[in-house]
């Protein structure tokens, strides 16, 4: 191994562009470099492919490993091509004569070549193309060298299979680490001779694109100007998120999926605590449900304890309830759960209580000696929410959009209320193979207590099994980034929407989103209606686009309602 300083990179002459790095000096090995603790390894494309498609290099563009790629164009003047080019014909026709003399077959290996080569001279001669020689190299690297091999085999692999062959750069790794610096230096010099077509197709142009055969249209593809089009019941799960700054065009989104999730056949369910959503249910006849201490409308908690779904759910359904009333009392001690167990199983396993209310389990509470936990539920049984919580169920989900407004609720009652609907529409749709979507907007207020963020981390993992996608959205990432079941919902979301982010939150995404120093920036200074979809490996680009016909029913710009009333 040889040790190189800084003063050693002296080029003809002059300070080398390195003598200006902050390291003190690099390692060169037979087959990599190590500088400043970073092991770096220079390969270079010596195989190709014998056709050239659309996106015939996007495994390489795309490889989710630290590297750099360094392309390097030469073209060949006409007058200098055609000899080269009429000298190779005459060779390959020279050997297929003597290969035919000898009564021997002549493969591929040489009437490919030879055709390929007289083609491209009469293009040449008809201005039609161009001669180029190229030289691609890859710098790959690594914290340690056994990481480097590991990446190199990757590498190695992923080109082999598009029938690249790559070569490490023996013995000429510093040479090799020059012409990958943007000085448009080649000094390794390994080149390869491509007409302009296939030149042409070795470019990065080609963009994620998110377009599958089924789903709905979410907007336009800013790199290439394609459709977004997303069937997010074809994805691992049918669950989302949607973080964004107010006023970024979050709520708008949502609508937008919304309409067109209708129109695609599936049922949509809304929790609105914000009464965003009452235009869009008009304009579809949908069902608004306001929820209210003065409204008729009513969703009994304990509704989920009986139904025939409960003969292989029994268990889920009151390990959430008790969910729902941990919150309900701030808390329950270990002997206050067993005996919130035991009541609850009474209830399940009576056949005389056919629609049980609160009541009923407070009275259980009462005959198990539980006084305390009873008297923490008055409020619930006889006080002032027992028009809300201690009723039977007056409301059913037979339409194609329902959405709850809960607007009138208090801050605390609303996370009480936001997962007991979503117990309810969970207990309603198991059993149904119609395809469902719960949207949980200002969902960051279900985080900020443990027993509704447990609850509702618990329904995003088994919503796949109800065949129902949960669609939460949010402010503030960093409600969700910094609480462990806001990281379990992030993670068990195949769709990822991420608009307008602030400076002082958007560090956190850049991590837990992987996101690249472009994204970040395209973040912090996206407008209004513009968004970043990450689904699997994909992160794209999106314009949200509406309809003529959508926009003035989703739109909650105060100038454009004014201007509509008039």
């Amino acid at each position: 191994m040889t040790k190189i300083y800084k003063k050693d990179l002296l080029f003809k002459g002059k300070e080398h562009i390195t003598e200006r790095f902050s390291y003190s000096g690099l390692y060169e090995d037979i087959d990599h470099l190590v500088l400043d603790n970073t092991y770096i390894r220079t390969l270079y494309l010596l195989g190709y492919p014998f056709v050239a498609s659309s996106g015939w290099l996007d495994d390489l563009i795309s490889f989710p490993y630290d590297c750099d790629v360094s392309y390097h164009f030469q073209e060949i003047a006409s007058i200098n091509a055609l000899p080269k080019l009429n000298r190779k014909i005459t060779e390959l026709e020279s050997i297929k004569r003597s290969m035919i003399t000898d009564g021997k077959i002549i493969g591929s290996e040489i009437t490919d070549p030879l055709e390929s080569a007289v083609t491209l001279r009469d293009k040449i001669l008809r201005g039609q193309q161009k001669l180029f020689q190229i030289g691609i190299y890859i710098a790959l690297r690594a914290d340690s060298l056994n990481n480097l091999n590991k990446t190199t085999d990757i590498l190695e692999s992923t080109l082999s299979s598009k029938l690249f062959f790559v070569k490490i750069a023996r013995y000429r790794q510093l040479q090799a680490l020059q012409s990958i610096l943007p000085r448009a230096d080649d000094e390794l010099n390994i080149k390869r001779n491509l007409d302009s077509s296939s030149s042409a197709l070795t470019f990065p142009f080609m963009s994620n694109e998110l377009a599958h055969s089924s789903g709905v249209i979410y907007g336009v593809n800013r790199s290439n100007n394609s459709l977004v089009i997303i069937d997010r019941f074809k994805l691992q799960n049918a669950n989302s998120i949607i973080f964004a700054q107010s006023g970024s065009g979050k709520s708008y989104l949502s609508k937008i999926e919304i309409l067109r999730q209708l129109s695609d056949g599936v049922n949509v369910i809304v929790i609105d605590p914000e009464n965003e959503y009452q235009e869009i249910c008009d304009s579809v006849r949908g069902s608004y449900i306001k929820i209210s201490a003065n409204s008729k409308d009513v969703i009994n908690p304990l509704d989920v304890l009986k139904g025939k779904h409960l003969k292989k759910n029994a268990n889920q359904s009151i390990q959430d309830l008790m969910a729902v009333i941990s919150l309900m009392v701030d808390g329950l001690s270990s002997d206050e759960k067993a005996a919130l167990d035991k009541a609850l199983l009474q209830i399940y396993n009576s056949k005389s209580l056919k629609e049980p209310l609160l009541k009923d389990l407070y009275l259980i509470l009462i005959k198990l000696k539980q006084d305390k936990f009873a008297k923490r539920m008055e409020k619930f049984v006889n006080g002032s929410l027992k028009d809300i919580f201690n009723k039977k169920t007056n409301i059913d989900l037979n339409n194609r959009l329902v959405v709850f407004n809960i607007k009138d609720l208090s801050e605390n009652i609303r996370p009480i209320m936001m997962i007991i609907i979503s117990n309810f529409v969970t207990t309603k749709v198991q059993n149904k193979t119609q395809k469902s979507l719960l949207v949980i907007d200002e969902a960051w207020i279900l985080l900020e207590h443990k027993a509704s963020a447990k609850f509702i981390s618990g329904l995003v993992r088994r919503a796949r099994k109800y065949f129902l996608g949960v669609n939460i959205i949010s402010q503030q990432a960093s409600d969700f980034l910094n609480n462990p079941f806001g990281k379990v919902i992030a993670s068990q979301s195949s769709l990822r929407i991420l608009m307008r982010q602030d400076s002082t939150t958007i560090k956190e995404v850049f991590k837990d989103f992987n996101l690249s120093e472009y994204e970040y920036n395209y973040l912090l200074n996206s407008d209004k209606g513009e968004a970043l979809m990450i689904v699997d490996q994909a992160h794209v680009a999106v314009r949200i686009m509406s309809s003529l016909k959508e926009h003035p029913i989703i739109t909650t710009d105060p100038f454009e309602i004014m201007s509509q009333s008039k």
